[in-house]
């Protein structure tokens, strides 16, 4: 993860090298887990893909990186507890 737009905007990259700024807009705890919000920079409000982008925050080689969440029950309730916050 970098900060390289400052503290609310992040850049990732993910497995097939493609990169993305995304805004982040909320983070949730739960059972000492971090899950972060964003909405991506170049966003179309018209787009059938607008939405949150809801990503995990996990530790790899000391290092803490987002992944996304593979659990379409869980990732939906997390989705609806931002929902309820935001």
């Amino acid at each position: 993860m970098s900060e390289e737009f400052g503290n609310d905007l992040v850049t990732i990259t993910d497995e097939d090298g493609n990169v993305y700024a995304l805004e982040h807009v909320d983070t949730l705890e739960i059972d000492e887990i971090f899950y972060m919000a964003f909405l991506p920079t170049d966003i179309n409000e018209d787009d059938d893909e607008f939405g949150l982008v809801i990503l995990k925050v996990i530790e790899e080689d000391g290092e803490e990186i987002l992944t996304t969440i593979d659990d379409e029950v869980l990732l939906e309730d997390i989705y609806n507890q931002f929902l309820e916050r935001l």
